[in-house]
Parts: structure tokens; sequence; C-alpha cells
């Protein structure tokens, strides 16, 4: 089994610094640490890897949730970023198969000019 050729868990203050910047001023109440703690647990139990043959992502802590999309039946992928998401290098990643509702949609993915390499690589190689 080959290793894959992406596989990122969402980054937490690059996705939404607005949020993380509010949990930290939260911190001294007592309700910021509980909010950065589970948010960090929820960011840690979802994953995003693509290999050779499919897209997967898998998130959850106690109820799992597994997607997975093989390479030969993506339509359309998107990899959207807003200004917030340019300057912090992360993205939304939308995986088409049939219809007009992405099957895999997940934001704050680390390092999207690799995500699209990789997934253009792994959609490219006969298999």
């Amino acid at each position: 089994m080959t290793p894959p050729l992406y596989r990122e868990h969402p980054t937490m203050f690059a996705d939404e610094p607005g949020r993380f910047i509010l949990a930290c001023l939260l911190v001294p109440l007592g309700v910021g640490l509980v909010w950065l703690i589970v948010w960090w647990v929820i960011n840690r139990s979802t994953v995003v890897t693509i290999d050779d043959e499919r897209v997967t992502l898998r998130r959850g802590i106690f109820s799992k949730e597994s997607i997975e999309v093989e390479m030969s039946s993506i339509r359309t992928v998107r990899i959207d970023q807003t200004l917030v998401d340019r300057v912090f290098d992360c993205g939304i990643l939308k995986v088409y198969t049939t219809g007009d509702v992405p099957d895999i949609d997940q934001g704050g993915l680390p390092d999207p000019t690799r995500l699209r390499t990789m997934l253009r690589a792994a959609r490219e190689t006969p298999g």
C-alpha cells in the first residue's frame, strides 16, 4: 500500500481567526479554554486523505462519518479561498460526482496549492 499523496487535518486559527481570537479572549473566564479544547479535538478527529484511488473524508469523535469518492467518479473539484483563507494559506475543498451538491465539502484545509496538485496528479494517473 502506497502512502497517501495528501493527508491533513483542518486548521484552527487559519480557518476561522475571529473565532480563535474570541476563544482566546475568553480563556480567563474558563469558557475559552473549554471552547478551544473541544474545537481542537473536533479538528483532530477530521482528516482528508488523497491517495491514488480515492479521496476520503473522515470525521467524528463518538459517531464516525466516512465519505470515500473514487477518482474515476469525480466530475469536478473546487478549492475555494476567501481573502482570509489566502492570507493564512488554507481553503475549502469541494468534490462533486453527480448533481449540484458536493459529496465532500471540508473547509480549513492547509496548503490548497499542494492539495490541488495532488488531486490533479491522482486523477491523471491511470488506475
